[in-house]
């Protein structure tokens, strides 16, 4: 299951709370040989989503994503334009 570091935990629940209604950080994947991820906010999860749920942060993912993120690891920093950027990185 994906897991999340602290800095990302800490962004993902600064972007949520700052959106009215919604809960959580939804990520879904293509389902290309070289998937893309596409990140947005979403008040609940969607049928079959895997909810992931760490240090009050929440993230849902569809399908095509909880199966390519499954050993991940993700991380989030925020830019000097104030921008996040997420990364990826192989659990230990």
């Amino acid at each position: 299951m994906l897991t999340l570091t602290e800095n990302a935990s800490t962004i993902v629940k600064d972007i949520t709370t700052q959106q009215p209604d919604t809960t959580g950080l939804r990520i879904t994947a293509d389902a290309a040989p070289e998937p893309a991820f596409a990140v947005s906010t979403a008040p609940a999860p969607e049928d079959g989503d895997q909810v992931v749920q760490q240090d009050g942060a929440t993230v849902y993912l569809d399908g095509a994503a909880a199966g390519e993120l499954d050993d991940k690891v993700l991380d989030a920093a925020v830019d000097e334009g104030g921008q996040v950027q997420f990364s990826l990185g192989v659990r230990a």
